[in-house]
């Protein structure tokens, strides 16, 4: 499990360093407008998927591939995010 998402953290890095040309990943990484609204609107259809209770795994798996995308093309790292979780573990 925890693989699948440390690969999908290693192929945005790697997609960063090195480009391909009309990658979907590319340009998340590269256009943070497109990546916001992407990530709004896969929240939105997660949301409503839960609501209607069709098609949950899929839009999660949207969300998360999304999710680590923004992150990514906002300088913000998975390393420190996992920190801050760890801290709040600890001070509760």
């Amino acid at each position: 499990m925890l693989n699948t998402l440390e690969n999908l953290f290693k192929l945005a890095r790697e997609r960063k360093k090195n480009p391909v040309v009309g990658s979907y990943t590319n340009k998340l990484l590269n256009d943070k407008s497109f990546a916001k609204e992407k990530i709004l609107e896969e929240i939105e259809e997660l949301i409503e998927a839960v609501k209607e209770n069709t098609n949950t795994i899929h839009e999660a798996a949207d969300v998360i591939y999304h999710l680590i995308m923004y992150l990514e093309s906002n300088q913000i790292k998975i390393e420190d995010v996992t920190n801050e979780l760890e801290k709040r573990k600890t001070s509760k």
